[in-house]
């Protein structure tokens, strides 16, 4: 008898982990819920009155983006690439979710003097955003956009 429950336990245990295979491309899976970023066009909204406007100018291009899982919720990572080297306080600055779609602003400041303009690698710029799983929530979509283009993410 005290040799039955360990054998069903690792045969339940066995059949739990055959069928991990199946809900790892389903959509029930929170790791499949955002795939590769694509490249768009720049999304333009109007602002609003009253609206505190940020001065930072968008980044010339953003060649990358992730959305990596985490505990909680997810970061969405994106990569800039400046016209020249220098550029700081960089940052993804959200605007309001509409329809599901968020959409982050890659702001930057350029540098007083303007810097070399050298290879691609030197002037990258990364730049990270937390996104809480509750704020996830009726989100299907996140862009990250710079002044040329954009890249989107979806569900």
């Amino acid at each position: 008898m005290g040799m039955k429950k360990p054998l069903i336990g690792a045969i339940c245990a066995t059949m739990l982990l055959t069928n991990c295979g199946a809900v790892s491309n389903s959509r029930l899976n929170p790791f499949n819920w955002f795939g590769n970023s694509t490249e768009g066009e720049v999304v333009v909204v109007s602002g609003e009155t009253g609206e505190i406007v940020d001065q930072r100018p968008l980044v010339a291009t953003v060649t990358e983006m992730s959305i990596e899982q985490m505990p909680g919720g997810v970061i969405i990572r994106a990569t800039g690439l400046p016209p020249t080297q220098g550029h700081w306080d960089a940052e993804l600055v959200a605007r309001p979710v509409d329809e599901g779609v968020l959409v982050y602003d890659f702001r930057l400041v350029p540098p007083p003097n303007p810097g070399a303009v050298s290879t691609p690698q030197s002037r990258e710029v990364i730049v990270a955003s937390f996104l809480s799983t509750i704020k996830l929530e009726g989100i299907r979509q996140i862009t990250v956009q710079g002044a040329s283009n954009a890249r989107t993410s979806r569900r």
